[in-house]
């Protein structure tokens, strides 16, 4: 059967639905979105929660397969590097990469409307207020709450952590499934251009106050202003639990993040109005029950620490768009493969999010930290080929999250025997680079 007598329903009209709709539209599919919400670009968009996104090299490589990238990256605000807030206001600029690699801020709203003009302009039907409720398997079915039911070729779940279709999986057998919630949640607040109309902060980098057991961050908006996010503990001596009024709120703000706190005038109004809001790893196998397919979150949620959660989505769609041209149609083949593929990539990099919520909060103020950073900087610029730091394959590179997760823990292995030497500090520079490549094998 050819694709263009296929028929297509996804779950989700978010950005990692839409964009999969636009890639399945091109080959020739009849494709049909449906989302639970209404249309975000006629009632706006849902403020509080993941007001902004960085979009790196994987998330890019996926626009740029169906023709967006260029698009999509006039909407972007580029971050070269983390500028480290301390106590004291004193600043530290740690670039990611090197020169020319940068993360990309950008409204995940502005991006999501984009995606969903575009699938549209490609013949794509969007039906908004249509909560799937149930699956039929055996007919590849979905069950709406407004009483509809629509039969297709392939039903694909993009449509979240708490993913309809993949309830339904949860519901058959031999289906493994866990979620796994952190005990920090998150709260946004908005700072504002300054009176004069400008940013706050500097815009070309993300913002970090880490304070050990929780921390704040700030992106930067076209708009000037700047997304920032508290994460901080549910419950405990300091945490959403304890403040409880405007004046608990202002104290903490202005004795913990005091460089801050003057460019965010409406914090307590933002603090009690927005959503304190959990972060959850979801992980479950298989991703195919018979001919649908889970996608993004309802395959792999993450939080949100190594900004890759929507950059991992895409590289979903990335590669079973990969595998379309491989296998020449969408059949047993091509979703085994795309399990083979994902599953494990997955998996690693709901890890490495979940590490890299420590580096964050607190190893980024770490000198010892910092100090490895530019030894593997220099190990990075003397042998490009055999020391490509953890971060860099993560984000600037195309390392599977898989390989990426064991070749990091080989490296940290071995830094943590370079920074052990006594006085490290004051003679890195002379170190024997090439022997420590050596160890890597």
């Amino acid at each position: 059967m050819s694709s263009q007598n296929q028929k297509i329903s996804i779950l989700g009209a978010g950005p990692v639905g839409a964009l999969l709709s636009i890639s399945l539209a091109k080959k020739g599919y009849s494709v049909t979105l449906f989302e639970r919400r209404d249309d975000m670009r006629k009632a706006g968009a849902i403020g509080g929660r993941s007001i902004n996104m960085a979009l790196s090299r994987r998330g890019l490589k996926a626009l740029d397969a169906v023709g967006l990238k260029e698009k999509v990256q006039e909407c972007c605000i580029p971050m070269p590097g983390r500028m480290i807030h301390d106590l004291e206001g004193n600043l530290n600029f740690q670039p990611y990469g090197k020169e020319g690699q940068y993360i990309n801020s950008i409204s995940r709203s502005g991006l999501n409307m984009l995606l969903m003009d575009e699938a549209e302009a490609h013949g794509v039907e969007i039906r908004f207020e249509h909560k799937c409720v149930n699956v039929d398997f055996d007919t590849t079915t979905a069950h709406f709450a407004n009483g509809t039911s629509v039969s297709s070729d392939f039903l694909f779940g993009a449509d979240g952590a708490f993913s309809a279709l993949r309830t339904a999986m949860q519901k058959t057998d031999r289906f493994n499934y866990s979620q796994d919630y952190i005990s920090a949640g998150y709260k946004e607040l908005t700072m504002p251009p300054t009176a004069n109309g400008d940013f706050a902060l500097d815009p070309n980098a993300l913002h970090i106050w880490p304070r050990g057991e929780y921390m704040l961050i700030a992106l930067p908006n076209l708009d000037k202003s700047f997304t920032c996010t508290l994460f901080f503990p549910f419950e405990g001596k300091l945490s959403f639990e304890a403040l409880k009024t405007e004046e608990d709120v202002q104290q903490f703000f202005e004795s913990k993040f005091n460089d801050a706190t003057p460019f965010l005038p409406d914090l307590t109004t933002d603090f009690f109005k927005n959503p304190t809001s959990s972060m959850v790893t979801v992980r479950c196998n298989p991703w195919v029950k018979e001919n649908t397919a889970l996608f993004g979150d309802a395959a792999h949620a993450l939080v949100p620490f190594y900004g890759q959660g929507m950059n991992a989505g895409f590289e979903d769609c990335f590669v079973f768009n990969e595998l379309l041209e491989k296998h020449g149609a969408i059949n047993d083949a091509l979703f085994t493969e795309y399990e083979a593929l994902r599953i494990p990539d997955a998996n690693a990099i709901a890890d490495l999010a979940l590490y890299n919520f420590i580096e964050m909060r607190d190893k980024v103020a770490d000198p010892k930290f910092v100090l490895q950073k530019k030894i593997e900087k220099r190990l990075n610029e003397l042998f490009p080929d055999k020391w490509v730091p953890l971060y860099t394959m993560v984000t600037f590179s195309d390392f599977r999250y898989s390989e990426a997760q064991v070749l990091g823990k080989n490296q940290q292995a071995i830094m943590n025997q370079v920074l052990a030497q006594p006085n490290i500090e004051a003679f890195w520079e002379e170190l024997y680079f090439e022997e420590i490549v050596r160890k890597l094998g």
